[in-house]
């Protein structure tokens, strides 16, 4: 194996841009890395060109807007469900593989134990609905060859997400709230982005049962333990965030209080479950005053620990 041209669409996004960095690694392989401007995934005549040219498809495109989807239900379904269906077709047209990325938001979250691969969904708010209806449409269209990926509360370096957003608070705030009544898994969007193309390489030489996967870091916490875990990596006093409830700072959409997702699945294709959590964010910030190269994130780790 080697040569095969990926597909990654929405390559602007925080996820795909870890893909897209990964893929860079292997010399062998040709990548296609399509932003929005590149590849509107609802529009149905430029995806069946542009897949046909492609070995493998990774789609991280996706209408992310949790809140905004509550009063916007209709567009996010559109880019999240119709057009997921919309590529899963062109993936069957072209017998390309195709590994769409999901959530833990279709689960109502009322679980006490990790929700297994196939437990019952029974999503809480509108993205949840979104991307279900994708999940269905790949699962329908494309039963051998059709992977979906679910992770949970997912950040990195790029793009906007939770550490980001506790970096810029430490920056500007003394002491601020982080709810401590939801539940989830905090999972680097690196090693997401290393677990699809391992995925991906398996499923180019058939040695991956096609289905559901869930690409979330083992162990569970709250964001208000993910805060202070790291508040402590960056050795800053974990004092400064403090615990409020969910319902302290309501929002349009519900989130699911459990967002925990079970590994099982992994097995089948001879991979290990996704490392803990502790163990991604200690991967992703360095533990000292030598924050690596400079870019916009070690800028910004060096604003929070001033």
């Amino acid at each position: 194996m080697g040569g095969e041209h990926w597909l990654v669409t929405g390559a602007a996004g925080m996820l795909a841009r870890e893909v897209l960095a990964v893929l860079a690694e292997d010399p062998t392989a040709r990548v296609t890395g399509a932003t929005r401007a590149v590849l509107d995934i609802t529009d149905s005549r430029a995806v069946r060109s542009r897949v046909a040219e492609h070995d493998i498809v990774v789609n991280t495109a996706a209408w992310t807007a949790v809140d905004l989807a509550e009063t916007h239900e209709a567009e996010a379904l559109a880019v999240n469900g119709a057009a997921v269906g919309d590529l899963a077709a062109a993936c069957a047209a072209a017998a390309v593989p195709l590994i769409h990325v999901s959530t833990d938001h279709v689960f109502a979250g009322r679980n006490a134990f990790p929700y297994p691969e196939y437990a019952a969904t029974g999503p809480l708010n509108a993205y949840g609905r979104s991307k279900l209806a994708g999940e269905r449409a790949v699962a329908r269209v494309l039963p051998d060859t059709g992977y979906v990926v679910r992770t949970c509360w997912l950040y990195g370096r790029h793009g906007t997400n939770f550490v980001r957003k506790i970096l810029h608070r430490l920056a500007a705030e003394e002491t601020f709230h982080v709810v401590d009544d939801q539940y989830g898994q905090p999972t680097s969007a690196r090693a997401l982005a290393v677990r699809l193309v391992e995925l991906g390489r398996r499923a180019l030489c058939r040695r991956a049962a096609a289905g559901i996967y869930h690409g979330s870091a083992a162990g569970q916490t709250t964001w208000f333990g993910f805060a202070r875990a790291l508040l402590a990596r960056l050795g800053i006093d974990p004092a400064r965030v403090r615990p409020c409830a969910t319902a302290d700072f309501p929002t349009p959409a519900v989130r699911p209080p459990y967002a925990v997702l079970g590994q099982d699945r992994w097995a089948l294709t001879g991979l290990a479950p996704l490392a803990h959590w502790q163990d991604m964010l200690r991967d992703t910030l360095p533990p000292g005053p030598d924050e690596g190269p400079e870019t916009a994130f070690t800028r910004l780790v060096r604003s929070a620990r001033r």
